[in-house]
């Protein structure tokens, strides 16, 4: 039996059969990922495996660092051997680190290769994997039905003209659902020069004079339609800090205008705007039923001249702490619960300390207006959490302190085509964990309702949760 197999991260037989039968087979519903719309569009064959697996991906690029790789092997101008060939030596030091299971997935899956990828038999991995790669079936496309994937939602800035999802909703020979994600990172820029020239662009697409707060939500909303008419039923938002300064109107109105001007705020003054701001959108994603997601706790770019080298999202970010979390999460959803503005909304949160604090937040604001159980969700392991560990610190809190049955499950995060074993990985983890419970004699081995939540997990909530 090889290393991948049906038992691969599971320790028990409940567990076995849950995955066997229920969640091995599930399609996948990648509600939040990085790739390109145009890639899929264009769906242009992949050169060789160091293309599809190396380009981009900073989780390797970290990896290959700390095995004292240098830069000219990982983002330099190697060629694509020696980039694999660097790979692999990084690989065979990564016991404990899901990349190597996930490499081990892949090989598996995608390119039916069970040799365990090491500094000897690199090359012979290579070839194998490049002769298959210029078939159809290693287009990006293709790529993605293999995977049973049924519907992924991309990651769009406010600007964006979405005209690839545009063209891949005209074309009737790809049935898989290609949508955006409403990412308003623009919106919250804190460079104020820099924010004057979004309100300028704004201004232009969407032919409103923006000189107050009102013209301003106006623009964002005339924006969020062109989203909504092209799928999008999701948004998505990065903030380092969850932070809430109530404020009123008037002052909220003298601060964009002063900020739209090009003037630089204080940080006090910059938190009481953007808290608006967010409330402001959250009031629009409600009124179209849509998911508000929020990833907080990331600190990005943090090796200056490493940023200055190669730009931002190379593999420089880490986890982020702050004081005061539990009042600011709790105070901004209130704010939009007593605005009616609080949509279904999915927090994740990147450090692991918080899990129970985000936990026992979502519990404060459930309700029944949106149709669907549990509206407002822990999200997956996220980043640094999408590990073995992370995954189950996350399932246990939200267990603890709410509702499992009720989780929309996992999402990728990736820029790759062929990230989407970690939808396995995770399947995997959970029914590890649930046969756990049931030998461990925590719960009773019902197999109706450990089926139900399975399936439920892996697939039917975020169907239903979602709504697309």
């Amino acid at each position: 039996m090889g290393f991948i197999n049906d038992r691969f991260m599971i320790g028990n037989e409940v567990g076995v059969r849950l995955y066997q039968d229920v969640a091995k087979n599930l399609p996948i519903i990648d509600y939040h990922c990085h790739l390109d719309a145009k890639d899929i569009f264009e769906n242009k064959a992949f050169n060789d495996i160091t293309q599809l697996w190396l380009a981009g991906d900073h989780y390797k690029w970290r990896a290959m660092r700390a095995n004292g790789i240098d830069e000219y092997f990982i983002t330099g101008a190697a060629s694509a051997e020696e980039k694999f060939q660097a790979w692999a030596e990084t690989v065979e030091a990564a016991f404990g680190n899901p990349l190597y299971h996930w490499t081990h997935l892949e090989l598996s899956q995608y390119f039916d290769c069970n040799i365990n990828l090491d500094s000897h038999n690199w090359r012979e991995v290579m070839e194998h994997c490049n002769r298959l790669i210029k078939q159809s079936d290693f287009k990006p496309r293709r790529l993605m039905e293999r995977s049973q994937v049924e519907v992924i939602c991309t990651t769009d800035a406010p600007l964006d003209s979405l005209e690839y999802h545009r063209l891949l909703q005209q074309d009737e020979t790809f049935s898989i659902k290609v949508l955006p994600t409403f990412r308003p990172d623009d919106v919250f820029i804190e460079n104020a020069t820099e924010f004057a020239l979004f309100i300028a662009k704004l201004e232009e697409m969407t032919d409103i004079h923006i000189d107050s707060f009102a013209h301003f939500s106006r623009a964002i909303e005339k924006r969020i339609d062109w989203f909504h008419e092209t799928g999008c039923r999701i948004s998505d938002h990065g903030p380092v800090n969850i932070e809430y300064h109530a404020t009123e109107p008037l002052r909220v109105n003298q601060l964009f205008v002063r900020k739209a001007a090009g003037e630089c705020l204080s940080i006090t003054e910059e938190a009481e705007i953007n808290s608006a701001i967010f409330i402001m959108l959250a009031g629009h994603y409600k009124a179209r039923n849509w998911a508000m997601q929020i990833h907080f706790g990331a600190i990005r770019n943090n090796n200056s001249l490493m940023r200055q080298r190669l730009g931002i999202n190379t593999g420089f970010d880490s986890i982020n702490d702050q004081s005061g979390l539990a009042s600011s999460l709790n105070q901004l959803l209130d704010a939009m619960a007593q605005a009616d503005a609080l949509p279904k909304t999915i927090l994740y949160n990147l450090n692991a300390v918080y899990n129970d604090v985000v936990a026992t937040t979502i519990a404060n604001f459930q309700n029944t207006e949106h149709g669907v159980k549990s509206p407002i969700q822990f999200g997956s392991g996220w980043w640094f959490n999408d590990t073995r560990r992370g995954m189950e610190n996350q399932l246990n809190s939200l267990a603890d302190q709410g509702l499992l049955m009720h989780f929309v499950g996992m999402l990728t995060d990736s820029r790759s085509f062929i990230s989407y074993p970690r939808h396995d990985y995770f399947r995997r983890i959970l029914c590890n964990l649930l046969g756990s419970w049931v030998e461990k004699g925590e719960v009773p081995n019902n197999k109706d309702i450990l089926t139900r939540m399975v399936r439920n997990i892996c697939h039917d909530n975020a169907n239903n949760y979602f709504k697309f």
